[in-house]
């Protein structure tokens, strides 16, 4: 990438981007309360299931929406991968994150950038036309400033993991020092992250993860939490 391209794709990654993503845990919270995720290990643990999860999952929806985006038949391929996504998520907290993180990102994005693509995808939003789930809109966005599809693909990954390592300092006793060392060791496998989701299409999307699920269908009703999902 250009210096600028560079500088762009870490402010539009950046974990305090403000999309609403310190509301969400990404499961990590009902993890906490079982007594799944106790200690830096565990905590690890999680975290790259997670990114191997969206590796199956969103990330190839990703890699389809920047391809689509390449082609003069963009619009009813990006809607097209926007709801396989969205109808992919099981759980309804998990849905609405996706939901909600995506529309403020297009509104943000399109406010600061002023750009026509990201700007046709927020009037789709807006009508009804498409979801305009978060890994979309991201597609959207980064591809607008210049980012090849495997660079979006490394800021998403980025994003999956500090959203769970943040609220982790919100949720169990672990120090800034052990967060790093975490998110440094998984850095280190982010290229077959990255080869994983380039392995299928959208109608490849696969999550198996049964034990994620039903954490996330007992924070639906708990009776404490700090966060929407």
């Amino acid at each position: 990438m250009s210096e600028l391209g560079l500088i762009q794709l870490f402010q539009f990654s950046d974990s305090v981007l403000p999309v609403g993503g310190f509301a969400f845990s990404n499961g990590l919270e009902s993890a906490v309360q079982t007594g799944i995720v106790h200690n830096a290990d565990t905590l690890k643990a999680f975290t790259r299931d997670a990114l191997y999860q969206a590796a199956t999952g969103d990330a190839r929806a990703i890699v389809a929406t920047c391809q689509a985006l390449q082609t003069e038949d963009y619009s009813s391929l990006v809607i097209e991968n926007d709801r396989a996504l969205y109808h992919q998520r099981l759980n309804e907290e998990g849905r609405l994150m996706l939901v909600r993180m995506g529309k403020k990102l297009a509104e943000m994005s399109f406010a600061v950038t002023e750009k026509p693509l990201i700007g046709w995808w927020l009037e789709k939003i807006k009508s009804g036309e498409a979801i305009g789930t978060y890994p979309i809109t991201q597609s959207i966005v980064m591809s607008s400033l210049g980012a090849a599809p495997r660079e979006v693909l490394v800021a998403h990954f980025y994003g999956v993991a500090m959203t769970i390592l943040s609220a982790a300092l919100r949720l169990m006793r672990i120090t800034h020092i052990e967060i790093q060392k975490i998110l440094f060791q998984l850095n280190q496998e982010i290229l077959s992250f990255c080869e994983e989701a380039e392995k299928g299409g959208v109608e490849q999307m696969a999550s198996y993860a049964p034990v994620k699920e039903i954490l996330a269908s007992l924070h639906v009703k708990a009776f404490t939490r700090l966060f929407s999902n």
